[in-house]
């Protein structure tokens, strides 16, 4: 019956069904990594307040557009250096710089001004890695993209403090420490914008672990070679909070950070234990080289496609995308 003869005869039309509520949105777990660094029972990194732009590849964030890119600088530590046995031309720096050139089409510059050992303060206030790569002075007409990763070298120096007798209320201090020598070192880089009417881009990684988020260095089959065979239960929390200060500052500055934490968590030398909160199945590989702290050559390719999925925006190999 139509809504004018019933009016018509007195009959009130049939209620229309009310609208069926919308599920609730999915947070960046749920979404992204449904598995793996779930911290179910324990800690995670809480990036929620920072409004977070994730991409579909949920590589990383996604608040930078790369139209144009002529230059590729590197700075950071060993991760980004790349260390033996992987071959030279498998690190992931390398790696990443074949497959930008593929995606814009033309080949790029690049400079390198990482280091093996590197910290945070590396980065400009003790050393120098941005200046000598980025320059101080003049215009640069080129589409500039500074990566690195860093982080993990100040990791292990919390962890030999507290080893020493250090305290967890000593760890937390040293975090806030690095995260406060980030910003820093990024309020450089965004002052330098200005020189760069082409575009400077950022992308830098969080910091891994290869413990998949138990402290226990011990894990690493090598670890006593290395004066790595120690637990540190408090590095869980200081790697959360690290890394929820190098995406906050990213966020900040417009620049873009790689979920390596997340990706990596479950590819420690626990892959495929089940029980571990980061379990990625029972084929899961473990990414990680025979120094404990350095990716292996799939663990570089792995980096390499995090990183280019997040510049371009692209979508990573199916071989790695979370499930």
């Amino acid at each position: 019956m139509s809504l004018l003869p019933a009016l018509l005869l007195g009959c009130a039309p049939d209620p229309a069904p009310p609208p069926e509520a919308e599920p609730p949105a999915l947070t960046l777990l749920e979404r992204c990594f449904p598995t793996g660094a779930s911290g179910e029972g324990g800690p995670v990194p809480d990036y929620t307040p920072y409004d977070l732009q994730v991409p579909d590849h949920c590589a990383g964030t996604g608040l930078q557009q790369i139209d144009q890119l002529d230059r590729v600088v590197f700075v950071g530590d060993s991760i980004t250096t790349g260390t033996p046995p992987t071959p030279a031309p498998l690190y992931y720096r390398n790696l990443l710089v074949a497959q930008l050139e593929a995606h814009y089409g033309h080949p790029l510059e690049t400079q390198d001004c990482s280091a093996w050992g590197a910290r945070v303060d590396d980065l400009q206030r003790d050393g120098t890695q941005l200046a000598d790569c980025l320059g101080t002075e003049g215009t640069d007409e080129r589409a500039t993209l500074l990566v690195f990763t860093m982080g993990g070298n100040d990791g292990f120096a919390f962890a030999e403090d507290f080893a020493a007798g250090g305290t967890e209320e000593q760890i937390a201090q040293q975090v806030d420490e690095a995260v406060v020598l980030l910003d820093q070192a990024m309020d450089w880089v965004s002052d330098q914008r200005p020189r760069f009417p082409a575009g400077l881009s950022v992308v830098y990684a969080n910091v891994y672990e290869y413990s998949d988020a138990t402290g226990d260095l011990g894990l690493c089959p090598t670890a006593e070679l290395f004066g790595f065979d120690f637990a540190v239960p408090a590095l869980r929390q200081a790697y959360v909070t690290m890394n929820e200060g190098w995406v906050r500052v990213a966020t900040e500055h417009g620049f873009d950070v790689v979920f390596l934490l997340e990706h990596f968590c479950g590819h420690g030398f626990l892959a495929g234990v089940e029980g571990n909160e980061c379990f990625k199945g029972p084929d899961a590989e473990v990414w990680f080289d025979g120094t404990c702290i350095h990716p292996n050559q799939t663990g570089h390719q792995v980096v390499a496609d995090l990183f280019t999925a997040v510049v371009t925006h692209g979508p990573m190999p199916e071989a790695i995308r979370p499930r």
